[in-house]
């Protein structure tokens, strides 16, 4: 599998979610030989914070230096985003609904990009790496490559140091994400996705849609546990993977 448009650097600070597309691009990374001096994970009052347990989690695994940055202070600059907003409800379908706008978080990207950025000056890093996906275009206006590839730019005038902004997966899909990791035996089941915050994947928000359909395409057993109410694989794709109930 390609690692994008962009000759990758000797080394990064990774932005790692803890979700499967970050999980997959640290073991697709070591696997190259890039030096990983850093990943670098958020708390911005997101529901779903398992994710940063996750991260801490495969970052020791594979002893890679890994800091949380308390972003909890400016969540309220986020709006009513369904994944900061205590009173707003995370919307269930899949991601091409119109309902799964109300999970964008404004300029997120920039901003964790931005301080990954300073992380990787101190760190004597290459480059930035983060890994959006071709599937994430169109709900996420900052995962476009057209928003990458500006940001690439500003982040090479910041410093007297130049640091890249590298996007290896920007140009892939999810479910060939989920057979790289898979190729590369990376912690499929632990990588966190879903959205609501609960103990289990809901099953029915869009990540966890994302989720399924990508193991689905990829031909890769999914090993996910889901909540009990959560629709059954054969109901999703006969449905399109659209909810029916």
């Amino acid at each position: 599998m390609s690692l994008g448009p962009v000759q990758h650097p000797e080394s990064v600070v990774a932005v790692y979610s803890g979700g499967i597309d970050s999980t997959v691009m640290l073991y697709a990374m070591r696997e190259r030989g890039i030096d990983i001096r850093g990943a670098i994970s958020f708390d911005y009052g997101q529901k779903h914070r398992k994710e940063i347990d996750v991260a801490a989690k495969v970052c020791e695994q594979l002893a890679i230096e890994h800091q949380i940055a308390d972003l909890r202070a400016i969540s309220g600059l986020f709006g009513h985003s369904g994944l900061v907003d205590r009173e707003s409800v995370v919307p269930e379908g899949h991601y091409e609904e119109e309902s799964m706008k109300s999970t964008v978080v404004p300029n997120r990207n920039m901003i964790l990009i931005s301080l990954a950025t300073a992380w990787a000056i101190t760190k004597d890093a290459q480059g930035v790496a983060y890994a959006a996906h071709s599937g994430d275009h169109a709900i996420y206006p900052d995962c476009r490559e057209s928003f990458a590839a500006a940001l690439d730019q500003a982040i090479q005038q910041c410093d007297w140091t130049s640091v890249r902004l590298y996007r290896p997966f920007v140009e892939s899909s999810k479910s060939e994400i989920l057979a790289e990791g898979a190729r590369l035996k990376a912690p499929l089941g632990e990588a966190w996705s879903c959205y609501k915050g609960g103990d289990l994947h809901c099953g029915r928000c869009g990540t966890c849609i994302e989720r399924r359909e990508a193991f689905f395409l990829a031909g890769v057993e999914d090993p996910t546990v889901y909540q009990a109410d959560a629709p059954e694989l054969e109901t999703l794709v006969n449905a399109g993977w659209r909810l029916t109930t």
